[in-house]
């Protein structure tokens, strides 16, 4: 890292829904940004035309910066990104903080985190919460495993698209939190889906069903981001797919078992939802889930 007079160059890889919005708020925010050119990237015109610059490798992006932000799909890109041919690692400036926002299985995280100290460089994983909509506004919440006095060191860039930063214990436990966390979010929304598609399939007034649930022990953001789909068919409650619901359960499945914690439910909810990736629905809204129940 640079002096903490000297303004860091900052790297992000992974310019999707979430990426893009972290990635417009600190190149907007005043810092020199660099992106990887990547075919799964949102439009990069807006991010260019506040200066943003672009790269045809990991390396290529680690040779010119001091931070460097993940926000990929999940483990198995994390570590593409960092240890594959022309990878991070490969290119990594003494110094530089690599900061993991993807969700991913904590024991590849250590991992991870291992290879890039020993590459010279630090490493914390911080993954968000809340949606989209908050990355572009520049309100995400992180969930920060690592070193705190790393963690303060790239303060100044995670305030650029942060409201919240927590940090939650050593290094993976941010991830480990984000898990926790996904499961019981993701987890509430696969259980209402069910309960929804059973109450359609038996003819249930959904403007009742949603407002018993409303008023008493089914209330809550679960609830919130599922009403439009109960009551009209509308998924746009949460931009969040089927595909990413089913891989972070399985991640916590995952990290259950390598726990030997129960995981009775968790195990249920992912097989619900990779039963529709494999029926070709992991392109679809996480709200969507109830349709496809009650059309089973």
């Amino acid at each position: 890292m640079p002096s903490q007079t000297a303004q860091p160059v900052v790297g992000l890889i992974g310019v999707g829904l979430m990426g893009h919005g972290i990635a417009r708020n600190v190149a907007a925010k005043g810092f020199q940004l660099y992106v990887l050119e990547h075919p799964g990237n949102q439009p990069l015109t807006e991010l260019l035309s506040l200066g943003t610059r672009t790269c045809q490798s990991p390396a290529e992006l680690a040779s010119h910066c001091d931070v460097i932000i993940l926000c990929v799909t999940g483990s198995p890109q994390v570590e593409a990104v960092l240890t594959g041919e022309q990878g991070l690692l490969s290119a990594l400036r003494p110094g530089t903080v690599v900061i993991d926002c993807s969700t991913a299985v904590p024991a590849s995280t250590l991992r991870m985190a291992q290879a890039v100290q020993a590459a010279g460089g630090e490493f914390i994983d911080a993954p968000m919460t809340k949606t989209s909509k908050q990355a572009h506004d520049g309100q995400l919440n992180l969930l920060v495993g690592g070193d705190a006095a790393v963690l303060a060191q790239v303060q100044p860039v995670l305030a650029t698209f942060t409201s919240q930063v927590t940090h939650v214990g050593a290094l993976g436990d941010g991830h480990r939190m984000k898990l926790l966390h996904n499961f019981v979010s993701v987890g509430q929304m696969s259980l209402l889906a069910e309960a929804t598609a059973c109450a359609r399939k038996q003819g249930m007034d959904m403007q009742a069903f949603h407002s018993v649930l409303a008023a008493g022990g089914g209330a809550g953001v679960a609830l919130d981001r599922l009403q439009s789909y109960i009551l009209a068919d509308d998924p746009s409650g949460i931009a969040f797919s089927i595909s990413n619901a089913a891989k972070d359960l399985s991640y916590y499945s995952t990290m259950a078992h390598d726990a030997q914690a129960a995981s009775r439910i968790a195990d249920a909810a992912a097989s619900t939802l990779q039963d529709q990736v494999k029926a070709q629905h992991g392109d679809a809204m996480l709200p969507s889930l109830i349709g496809l129940l009650a059309k089973s």
